[in-house]
């Protein structure tokens, strides 16, 4: 699935991944490829994106926490998802 995450200032991420995890209000909850469509909104927290390989530019990189070669997070203050036909994408703060 694509996802891209934008933030006031920039794109932060465009790319292929395989999951999304995200501090939904409710809890955290996970977004896989071909998820039903979906529209929410995110609180404080962390999200964790999964993907074969990553390439963040340079501006925005520092923004992003390596966990693994395969794994990295992003902390948010709030935002909004929507998924919709395999591509996500995501407002954050």
């Amino acid at each position: 699935m694509i996802l891209e995450i934008v933030s006031p200032e920039a794109k932060l991420f465009s790319g292929e991944v395989t999951s999304i995890t995200l501090p939904g209000v409710d809890g955290s909850f996970q977004i896989l490829n071909n998820h039903a469509p979906i529209v929410s909104i995110l609180e404080k927290g962390t999200i964790k994106i999964a993907a074969k390989s990553f390439n963040f530019s340079k501006d925005v990189a520092n923004k992003f926490t390596k966990v693994n070669d395969q794994t990295y997070i992003l902390e948010i203050t709030s935002g909004t998802i929507e998924m919709k036909d395999n591509k996500v994408i995501i407002l954050v703060d």
